[in-house]
């Protein structure tokens, strides 16, 4: 069973930093896993903010390009997510995700609140 801790958010202000990290425990290769952030804002549906690949390639949701990256380290199997200048409307749980071919797991999620 593979198992996602994600910590790191918060309650910031607008233009602030913050970081999330998103450690992976159990079975299956990490190297291989495509990992990804999304999140969930009150009254919105969940959203792919940014995703990773094992080799590195990365994508993110429009709204976040330049602002949020994306990066991980196979040997700790720990993704992060870097977020810069920071919008009240990135208020939102933010979830980690790893998907190992046809198998996905999820965090528990964490919340990040900017405030204006």
């Amino acid at each position: 069973q593979v198992q996602l801790v994600e910590s790191g958010g918060g309650l910031v202000q607008t233009g602030d930093s913050l970081t999330l990290s998103c450690t992976s425990s159990g079975k299956y290769y990490f190297t291989i896993a495509t990992m990804a952030w999304y999140r969930k804002a009150p009254g919105k549906q969940r959203e792919l903010v940014a995703a990773i690949a094992g080799d590195g390639t990365a994508n993110y949701t429009e709204s976040v390009k330049g602002r949020f990256l994306i990066y991980r380290d196979n040997t700790k199997k720990t993704t992060w997510l870097q977020m810069n200048s920071l919008k009240p409307e990135d208020t939102a749980v933010y979830y980690c995700h790893r998907k190992n071919g046809f198998n996905f797991y999820w965090g528990p999620g964490t919340q990040v609140t900017v405030s204006s």
